[in-house]
Formats: structure tokens, C-alpha cells, sequence
């Protein structure tokens, strides 16, 4: 089974996603990064373009990043605010 951390990736007013999650691809200022189970630390801004959230039962969810946003990795955790 593979590690999983918790992700939320919300916007005002809406949770476009909230729950576990093997990775998350995300659009950074400086490029696309990728944040695993026990990821260090940081907190990045965001570019527009794409999250892709794979999930432990092997699917992925794609999320559209419109204008941005800031990603903050944290505790085995990670919050995305559109």
C-alpha cells in the first residue's frame, strides 16, 4: 500500500478537494513540482495551469488552476488555496 499524506486544495467559498492522497502535481512560479508522503516543509506560489491528484485506489483526479494560488506543505500535510 503506498504512503499517503492529507491534501486540500480549496478555493473561497469551495473545496475542490479534501482527503488522502499518494501525490499532487502542481504548477509552481518556477515550474511543476510533485509532493509525496513526508515531503519537507515549504511554501511555494503557484502559476495557472493544472493539479493532478493521484489517489491510493490508483485513479487521478485533474483540478484546473485558473489565476494561481499558494501551496503550503506541512506535517505530512498540504493545503492548496486557489
Amino acid at each position: 500500500m503506498s504512503k499517503t499524506f492529507h491534501l486540500t486544495i480549496a478555493r473561497v467559498g469551495e473545496n475542490l478537494f479534501d482527503g488522502e492522497a499518494v501525490s499532487v502535481e502542481l504548477p509552481g512560479k518556477d515550474g511543476a513540482f510533485t509532493v509525496l508522503a513526508d515531503h519537507e516543509a515549504f511554501v511555494t506560489p503557484l502559476k495557472a495551469g493544472e493539479a493532478v491528484v493521484k489517489v491510493a485506489e490508483g485513479k487521478s483526479e485533474r483540478i484546473s488552476i485558473q489565476e494561481g494560488g499558494i501551496a503550503e506543505v506541512s506535517k505530512n500535510q498540504t493545503t492548496v488555496l486557489l
